[in-house]
C-alpha cells in the first residue's frame, strides 16, 4: 500500500488506506515532466529511502523505515554538477545546498523519497521530501507536506515497502 497524493478540490489529499489527511505539494502543481528549480511535484511512485529528524525537538519517530537524527551540520546538495548531488552532506559544504537544520519547524520530520537518486542524473530534479507542512499549507519547492501530527500518524501505520504516489489527477 502507498501514500498517494490527489487533488481534492482546490487543495491536495494523500491517501494511505483508510486514512486521509490534507497536504500540500509544488508551488507549479504535480507534472511528469521536472528540471531543477522548478516547483513541480512529479508525478510518479517514489520509494521511501529514509527519514531525518531533529532530536532536540521531537523523539525519534515511530517508523518501519530507516531513521536517523540530523544535526546543525547537515545539508542537502543541490548543485547539479557536484558529485554529491541530492545526497545528503555535511557543512561547511562549497557547493550549493540547502541546510537542513532549519528554523521553522518544516525539517523537524523529512521523510527522503527515492527521486531521481539512484543514481542522480545532473538537472533531473533534486531530492523529493514528505516534511511538515506550514500552518497554512502554502506550496512546497516540490516535496509533499503534511501536519506534524498527520506525518508521524502515516509514519506510525507506514508498512515497509511503502511508496509515495504523486497523481496529478483522481
Amino acid at each position: 500500500m502507498d501514500l498517494v497524493v490527489i487533488p481534492a478540490g482546490t487543495s491536495w489529499q494523500a491517501k494511505y488506506g483508510e486514512h486521509r489527511w490534507r497536504c500540500t505539494v509544488g508551488r507549479c502543481g504535480v507534472h511528469v515532466e521536472k528540471v531543477e528549480g522548478d516547483g513541480v511535484s512529479p508525478v510518479g511512485r517514489w520509494p521511501i529511502r529514509t527519514v531525518l529528524y531533529r532530536s532536540d525537538r521531537i523523539e525519534k519517530p515511530i517508523s518501519p523505515f530507516p531513521t536517523q537524527a540530523i544535526t546543525e551540520l547537515d545539508g542537502w546538495c543541490d548543485d547539479p554538477a557536484h558529485a554529491d548531488y541530492n545526497r545528503l552532506v555535511t557543512r561547511p559544504f562549497s557547493a550549493s545546498h540547502e541546510e537542513m537544520w532549519r528554523q521553522d519547524n518544516l525539517y523537524d520530520i523529512v521523510v527522503v523519497l527515492g527521486h531521481n537518486d539512484d543514481p542522480p542524473v545532473r538537472g533531473a530534479g533534486s531530492a523529493i521530501f514528505l516534511h511538515i507542512a506550514h500552518v497554512d499549507y502554502s506550496p512546497t519547492e516540490g516535496c509533499a507536506a503534511l501536519a506534524r501530527g498527520d506525518l508521524l500518524a502515516f509514519l506510525a501505520c507506514a508498512q515497509p515497502g511503502t511508496h509515495l504516489e504523486f497523481r496529478a489527477t483522481v
